[in-house]
């Protein structure tokens, strides 16, 4: 598999030059924030950039992406900058790679492929380990032949074996199909252990929320701020792959289930996707999304649109969901702010750095999430203190006295448990 460093030891940083190409009929912007989100995603990876290269086309060339004419010129640019790594914007074709590679004489990467060097980086669980590289095997599949191109390719004639080349390609070609079979098979029971797991949450009756947003918008941020918990924070793309769920007591004493997932990003290699559909059932399957957006970036809208996407392919785009606009404040200019207030009037902003906007947050979840409940009046013994605890733990008190040896209480706790408190419900009331 290609990357970034030959071996995990290697301390050599890469230099690497950008390449993206501008259709005729798009906004110029387009490819403009395309790229210089390329470049962010080549600094998570360790490489250091030292040049980029556009060109305005009709359409993709078929033999090198870019025409050969700006290949060439662009060939010598990373010659006088001494480039070892070339980046291109899409995902190439194999042939398009081998090509490109002859003409530039160094590593070319494509899109994905910077992608799945990020995300194996990244993984730190068995199962996200077990994602990329079924993600990494299904990209490398059908680019296989280019690595045997030093050895012999001439076909043998009827009846006879193709020559060095062909057998192992086709050996190679085997491993990795096998491989592949293995993975899925394994992530198929982590799928199984998943669903054991959901139904274990689901017997307490606990409501599931998932963040969801474009990587970086401080999704794991406001998880921790939220949960106590210590998801990784770090200011580049995809620093959190592995999923994590934590339980969050509302301020009506609701209990939930809060989980944060891997960002989305444009151009995720749908194969991605594909591999992380055992993480991202956690989003499938939540009651409620949290589509957290740094409204702060120039690219905020695009980046909505880019999780919307995402959203519509795993079939989670129609599940409820709250706007929340992070980062707020960043936001000097009060027209912006106000203009987001009106293009999102059912938005809650908040600061996941600083705590702003949590009240009003947490009350938008327990409105959204509020579970049916009980209105019942309750008379229980004051020395009966494990009762007293668990109705607080449970319910929602709506008031309550003190007399005598007795605690009055009017409360509101789920229908599932009222047997537990039947022997102190108050006939009376």
């Amino acid at each position: 598999m290609k990357a970034l460093y030959s071996t995990e030891r290697e301390r050599k940083t890469r230099r690497a030059f950008l390449i993206g190409i501008e259709l005729k009929g798009r906004p110029a912007s387009e490819a403009r924030d395309s790229l210089d989100e390329l470049a962010q995603l080549a600094r998570s990876a360790g490489a250091q950039v030292v040049g980029e290269g556009l060109q305005r086309l009709e359409k993709p060339n078929a033999a090198t992406y870019i025409g050969s004419g700006k290949a060439e010129e662009f060939s010598e640019r990373c010659k006088a900058e001494a480039v070892d790594t070339i980046i291109f914007d899409e995902e190439l074709s194999p042939a398009q790679i081998r090509n490109l590679e002859r003409i530039f004489a160094c590593k070319v990467l494509d899109r994905t492929d910077l992608i799945l060097e990020i995300f194996a980086r990244r993984a730190r669980s068995r199962e996200g380990k077990l994602q990329v590289e079924l993600a990494q095997l299904q990209h490398l599949l059908p680019r296989l032949t280019r690595y045997w191109t030093h050895l012999s390719r001439q076909k043998g004639g009827i009846g006879l074996r193709g020559g060095e080349g062909e057998s192992q390609l086709e050996a190679d070609r085997r491993r990795v199909q096998e491989r592949i079979s293995r993975l899925e098979a394994e992530l198929e029971e982590v799928k199984r252990q998943r669903q054991t797991q959901r139904e274990g949450r689901q017997r307490n009756k606990w409501p599931l929320a998932s963040l969801v947003g474009y990587t970086n918008a401080g999704k794991s941020t406001l998880f921790n701020a939220l949960t106590g918990a210590d998801v990784l924070e770090e200011d580049l793309l995809f620093a959190t792959l592995d999923p994590t769920v934590r339980r969050v007591r509302l301020p009506s004493n609701q209990s939930i289930l809060l989980s944060d997932t891997v960002g989305f990003i444009r151009k995720l290699p749908h194969g991605l996707i594909e591999a992380f559909k055992a993480t991202l059932e956690e989003v499938v399957n939540a009651d409620l999304l949290l589509h957290v957006v740094d409204v702060a970036h120039p690219q905020a809208r695009e980046q909505i649109a880019a999780v919307n996407s995402v959203l519509e392919e795993i079939g989670a785009s129609e599940k409820p969901t709250i706007l929340v606009l992070n980062k707020i404040d960043l936001l000097e200019n009060g027209e912006l702010a106000s203009l987001w207030y009106h293009e999102h009037p059912s938005a809650v902003a908040v600061s996941a750095k600083t705590g702003a906007g949590f009240p009003e947050l947490l009350a938008e979840i327990g409105s959204r999430l509020k579970p049916p409940r009980e209105n019942v009046r309750l008379v229980i013994p004051q020395r009966e203190a494990s009762v007293l605890a668990r109705l607080h733990a449970v319910g929602e008190i709506v008031s309550s006295s003190y007399r005598g040896n007795f605690a009055h209480f009017h409360a509101r706790i789920p229908p599932h448990l009222l047997n537990e408190f039947a022997r102190y419900i108050d006939g009376d009331s």
